[in-house]
Formats: C-alpha cells, structure tokens, sequence
C-alpha cells in the first residue's frame, strides 16, 4: 500500500463545516502544512471533498 503526501494550500476559512471537518480529520491546521497518509479509499475520498484546498504527491 503506497503512501500520499497532502499539503494544504488555501485556508479554511469561510468553508463549509464538512471542508472543516475533513481538514482536521486530515491533520491539517496551516497553510503550508503537509501531512504524510497510507493511500486508502477512505483517504481518498476525503482528499477528494476538499481537492480545491489540498495538494497531494505520492510520498
């Protein structure tokens, strides 16, 4: 199972509660902060509600 680095980009702020929720189920408080996650469906999906704000790269 490979693993998927996620940096958040754009801020939070004036998000939808859902958008802020999954960006601290993701480990992600600051701009610029990057996070390391096993690539799983579930992983997956939640970088998927919030793409628009992340960027992702295999790790």
């Amino acid at each position: 199972m490979g693993k998927i680095k996620v940096t958040q980009v754009k801020s939070g702020i004036k998000r939808t509660q859902n958008q802020k929720r999954t960006l601290e189920a993701l480990g992600l408080r600051k701009i610029g902060q990057e996070v390391v996650h096993n690539d799983t469906p579930n992983i997956l999906g939640m970088i998927n509600k919030v793409k628009h704000l992340v960027s992702t790269e295999e790790a």
